[in-house]
């Protein structure tokens, strides 16, 4: 009951990272059937992570009195319903409205998600759990991205999302069946789940995904760019090279997680973070040696995928009674490090520099990453002492 527990979460992932990560996919799509510019269609993207930054701890805060299970059903039908009007909205304001809209579930779903998942196994293999649920988002880059977007591309981006839609209906279906009603671990004190947002140690963490995955997110806006200019790789050979990035991931996300149980988060974070920077520099330099580009995608995925596991236990594990609050906050840290990767890595590029730039940017990002890890580390341990 408790790996399908697990399995029912990570089917909720999967149709969250879909609904996420296939808008890149069918976003010239949608600009030729709305008749709108590119630029503009692209604000979907950021309407999404919005509504994820806001419906995170929102939906947290005025949902943590109820049982977990109801929660997450109820989230998932939210997810279900507005999608659906994405798919059948006539206009752009109608599109944007129900894009924001669509965001508002996510971080709820994986803060409440989460720490379920940390519930249904041993603490030992905690990282492990949380990486199963994660796996659902890898997969979704992996084969529903792809999928996605050719359904977009022949045929309509509207199939496409419907389609989403219907994966939320399984997720219901499957956490209907297979999720056990836990009882609620939390007293439902508002004060006490926003009292997370007053320690130090939140917000370092918080810096700590927003900057450091954001490294990731510098490189792979510019992925296509970057290996039809750079590579010389054919547009036909992008997708394959998605497929690279998106295998990689499932390696990383589950690899991490064992890790993260072996070694404890903070040492996997800093690995994780530390692999991202020498995977992004040899990608500054050696991505013109078109073979080595294919492999550096797998590897670079991998790398920038094995920190999600210990991010997210971290931010569990320091949040006592506050646990949801403080998963979810890691959503939408996660959307702001987007956000942040995807506009500074662009600036190189608006200034008429190489698309393998982006990478330094990435490099810096991930570093700062690495730097707050040990910040954190060093200030945990001050307290430990002033304990003593």
């Amino acid at each position: 009951m408790k790996n399908k527990g697990l399995l029912a979460l990570a089917f909720g992932s999967f149709a969250i990272g879909m609904t996420e990560f296939t808008m890149m996919g069918v976003l010239i799509d949608i600009a030729k059937d709305l008749k709108i510019d590119i630029p503009t269609a692209g604000h979907l993207i950021a309407l999404y992570a919005l509504g994820v930054v806001v419906g995170a701890p929102v939906l947290v805060l005025y949902t943590s009195k109820y049982p977990p299970k109801k929660v997450l059903l109820y989230l998932m039908l939210a997810f279900v319903v507005f999608n659906l009007v994405f798919a059948i909205a006539p206009n752009n304001l109608s599109l944007m409205i129900s894009r924001f809209l669509s965001g508002l579930p996510h971080g709820a779903f994986f803060g409440i998600g989460g720490v379920m998942a940390t519930r249904l196994v041993d603490k030992s293999k905690a990282a492990q759990a949380l990486a199963i649920m994660f796996t659902g988002m890898t997969v979704a880059n992996l084969a529903g991205v792809p999928l996605g977007s050719y359904i977009g591309h022949h045929f309509s981006w509207r199939y496409t999302y419907l389609m989403i839609s219907g994966f939320g209906i399984i997720t219901m279906m499957a956490l209907y069946k297979w999720l056990p009603a836990l009882p609620n671990n939390s007293d439902g004190n508002i004060f006490k789940q926003l009292g997370y947002f007053k320690t130090k140690t939140a917000w370092i963490i918080i810096f700590m995904i927003a900057i450091g995955t954001g490294g990731l997110f510098a490189w792979i806006s510019y992925i296509a760019p970057l290996m039809t200019t750079i590579a010389k790789i054919d547009e036909s050979g992008v997708p394959m090279v998605m497929i690279l990035v998106g295998l990689g991931m499932v390696v990383g996300n589950l690899a991490g997680g064992k890790l993260c149980d072996s070694i404890g988060p903070q040492k996997a974070i800093i690995i994780s973070f530390g692999a991202m920077v020498v995977c992004l520099t040899l990608i500054y330099y050696i991505t013109h040696i078109t073979p080595l580009a294919y492999i550096l995608s797998f590897i670079t995925g991998a790398a920038s995928f094995s920190c999600s596991p210990s991010l997210q236990l971290l931010l569990i594990s320091t949040a006592k009674g506050s646990e949801t609050m403080a998963a979810a906050a890691g959503q939408a840290s996660f959307n702001l490090g987007n956000t942040l990767g995807a506009f500074l890595g662009g600036l190189p590029i608006t200034y008429g520099l190489a698309y393998n730039t982006p990478s330094l940017v990435g490099i810096g990002m991930a570093g700062i990453g690495v730097l707050l890890t040990f910040y954190y580390i060093k200030t945990n341990n001050q307290k430990a002492l002033k304990a003593a």
